[in-house]
């Protein structure tokens, strides 16, 4: 719990990093910068090029988070709980319980407002640390569209934010909503607010790890590329393709 406290104070005083993470390697590499590291249910799309998160299993989250485990030190660590684990409050209880003992996470994630109140009440009844997820819900929305453009949805919007805050949330992800909207549940709920595609105003910013390093080819609106790895992957293994062929590659000095 003292990690958890640690991500609450930082609440108007300081930004909260945070990004995904899928493996121990990249875990391992984040961990010095980061104040969360996910994993996220996007390891759907992003490692195993599924067409929604839907299709993420529990088993495939644990095994990934279980890598992710071995490395992380200080960084506090978030599971999502994948579609149709938390259909009811006994239902989440049973898998959270299954994915806390399994992985060593610190907390889990779990998508929606006012339909999972009395569900992330239960979780933390059982002290199970929750974050929660607006806006944009991979899980549910069929279509990629952010919200908060119009006067019902941001109503619906601030008054889940309301609602998870009084579930006992941590923090909430707020994904892909107008920036106004972002502004306005930050300023108005006593938990950290962590943005992405949600802009400036929120206490914390989320990205996907690929995204951030330039791998994934996709672009996003929200998502800014700090490097290209992808070019220089392709430059390694043209490099390496040219040695093999050449017979430069294994030298003395890689050989037994």
């Amino acid at each position: 719990m003292r990690k958890i406290k640690k991500i609450i104070f930082k609440k108007n005083k300081t930004k909260i990093v945070s990004l995904s993470a899928y493996s121990k390697n990249v875990a391992s590499i984040i961990d010095n910068y980061c104040d969360i590291i996910l994993v996220g249910d996007s390891l759907g799309s992003v490692l195993y090029g599924y067409k929604s998160t839907r299709q993420v299993s529990l088993d495939m989250m644990i095994e990934h988070s279980k890598s992710v485990r071995m490395g992380i030190k200080k960084a506090l660590m978030v599971v999502d709980m994948p579609y149709n684990t938390y259909r009811n409050p006994k239902e989440a209880l049973k898998n959270a319980k299954k994915i806390i003992l399994k992985t060593k996470c610190d907390a889990v994630k779990l998508e929606g407002g006012k339909k999972i109140y009395q569900i992330v009440k239960t979780l933390i009844k059982n002290k199970i640390p929750v974050m929660g997820h607006l806006g944009l819900l991979p899980q549910s929305d069929k279509t990629f569209k952010y919200k908060g453009t119009k006067k019902i949805e941001r109503d619906r919007i601030i008054k889940d934010s309301q609602l998870l805050e009084k579930a006992g949330v941590f923090s909430i992800v707020l994904e892909c909503i107008e920036t106004s909207l972002a502004k306005i549940i930050t300023q108005n709920i006593k938990v950290p607010t962590i943005g992405i595609g949600a802009s400036k105003y929120c206490d914390g910013q989320i990205l996907v790890f690929d995204d951030l390093i330039g791998l994934n080819p996709m672009n996003y609106k929200f998502v800014k590329k700090y490097a290209n790895i992808r070019n220089e992957i392709s430059k390694a293994v043209l490099n390496y393709s040219k040695e093999v062929r050449k017979i430069k590659f294994p030298s003395k000095k890689n050989s037994y």
